[in-house]
């Protein structure tokens, strides 16, 4: 009997959600925040008047209301090349190489998601996984980390063994997938007993908070989990006039009418009581800062023309930020001037090959097709997209953006850290290191540009063949 990796998937997703919404329940308000928020944005956009608030439910795609993205935190090879076992089961594998660095952290990553367009309709959980990046931290501080995580580990023997047993006969059975799920989340569940002294935990701390979040707990504590909004700019402000800490400006692109990308914002994380241990073995309390809620709102994927045209952009808006020393407002006055230079309607981001789309038939298009009405190469030969568009046989749409921007990750995680050390600007001279990542990982990881190339063609050759086409020329 097969197991449904997108049910997994899904069960997987729900029930860490629970868990982080009684460990964190600001968590929970903030759902409730993006739900407020979706129903005021969906009123407003069908012009309607009156009491009555409409569903989002009722409105937006199925997989909206569902959809999270998480983060981890690992600190070793066997951490990470367990994770993407796991998620594997669960349909989830490592897109993307992030190199953050960038942005001062001795970390890289890569994002554990369902990597086709089916996948992504049932349920679009990604976490965005992290791991230590022990060249970029000073000897004393490396030899320490490397002790500590040597002593811990993350996943219960039952979960190790669920593993082997999925990949070796490629099923579960119904009881197994609620083991997985149950000890799955064990993984992830906060710890307030530190594994190491506070005099270490300072220590790392010192040198960089990430590194203390990521060593001194004897789990991979899951340090947000992100709902998803059709108005960000609307959550920013009803998250303000709820009362909740909310960072003081959003990350990404600027507002557009065609989103593009990914912008994301937060609550500030919560300082939560840890007990760590003293020199005669006693725990002493204190307290670390790690958790906060986040929320995002996913515009257009960008082809890599596309995203190019946008980093050079934002390249210019930083450097002139900098030298200006613009912040807050002023930098995103400076942001949304400069992308004035970035096309803003569906049909030049199509046209200029700067978005990735799919293809359907139009009615006229269904129509001819099932009339046997032939485009056959002696009619129409040789016919293009354009010709096709043009003709009204066939249409479009934007392909969402399933991924990240190590930037704005790194910008919300700087807002819940407070200072970082002199060691930042060691950190951000380092090369990326792709090829040691995946080492770590034990496997390589997909190009999301390759993805969505994949399905953009593959909406294309379905209506192809329901054109009775030989070929159409892009």
């Amino acid at each position: 009997m097969a197991y449904d990796q997108n049910v997994l998937r899904s069960c997987f997703c729900h029930a860490l959600s629970e868990m982080y919404k009684k460990e964190v329940p600001l968590y929970g308000d903030l759902i409730d925040v993006v739900w407020e928020a979706d129903a005021q944005a969906v009123q407003k956009s069908k012009n309607m008047e009156g009491n009555g608030v409409i569903n989002p439910d009722d409105v937006l795609p199925a997989r909206h209301r569902v959809e999270r993205h998480g983060a981890i935190r690992l600190g070793t090879a066997y951490e990470l090349n367990t994770i993407r076992r796991m998620f594997s089961v669960m349909g989830m594998y490592p897109v993307g190489y992030y190199d953050l660095s960038l942005a001062g952290f001795p970390m890289h990553a890569t994002a554990f998601r369902p990597d086709t367009k089916e996948a992504l309709d049932k349920n679009p959980f990604r976490v965005f996984t992290t791991v230590l990046r022990m060249d970029l931290l000073t000897e004393r501080t490396r030899k320490l980390a490397q002790k500590a995580l040597a002593e811990r580990q993350i996943f219960t023997p039952r979960l190790l063994a669920l593993l082997d047993i999925a990949e070796s006969r490629g099923f579960l059975t119904p009881d197994q997938c609620t083991d997985l799920i149950s000890n799955g989340l064990e993984t992830f569940r906060w710890h307030s007993k530190a594994t190491i002294t506070l005099e270490e935990y300072e220590q790392l701390k010192a040198e960089h908070p990430l590194i203390a979040d990521v060593v001194s707990f004897p789990g991979s504590h899951i340090n947000h989990l992100t709902p998803r909004t059709i108005d960000i700019d609307l959550v920013q402000q009803l998250m303000s006039d709820h009362g909740m800490p909310v960072k003081e400006r959003i990350e990404g692109p600027p507002k557009r009418s065609c989103p593009i990308l990914l912008r994301q914002t937060s609550f500030k994380a919560l300082e939560e009581t840890v007990y760590f241990k003293d020199t005669s073995g006693l725990y002493v309390k204190s307290s670390h800062t790690a958790r906060f809620g986040e929320v995002e709102q996913r515009g257009f994927a960008l082809t890599r023309q596309g995203r190019q045209l946008y980093d050079q952009i934002l390249d210019r808006v930083n450097v002139t930020a900098v030298k200006n020393n613009l912040k807050g407002k002023a930098y995103d006055k400076l942001l949304e001037d400069r992308f004035k230079e970035f096309p803003d309607n569906l049909s030049e981001l199509h046209d200029l090959g700067l978005g990735f789309f799919t293809y359907q038939l139009t009615p006229l298009g269904h129509r001819l097709a099932n009339e046997g009405v032939l485009l056959s190469e002696e009619q129409l030969s040789p016919i293009s997209l354009q010709d096709l568009l043009k003709r009204q046989l066939l249409t479009y749409e934007a392909i969402t953006y399933e991924d990240f921007l190590p930037l704005s990750a790194g910008g919300i995680f700087n807002s819940n850290l407070g200072s970082v050390s002199q060691s930042k600007q060691l950190i951000m001279s380092a090369d990326p290191d792709l090829d040691g990542f995946q080492r770590l990982l034990g496997t390589c990881v997909a190009d999301e540009f390759h993805l969505y190339t994949d399905m953009q063609q593959k909406s294309l050759e379905i209506c192809r063949q329901k054109l009775q086409l030989k070929e159409i020329m892009v």
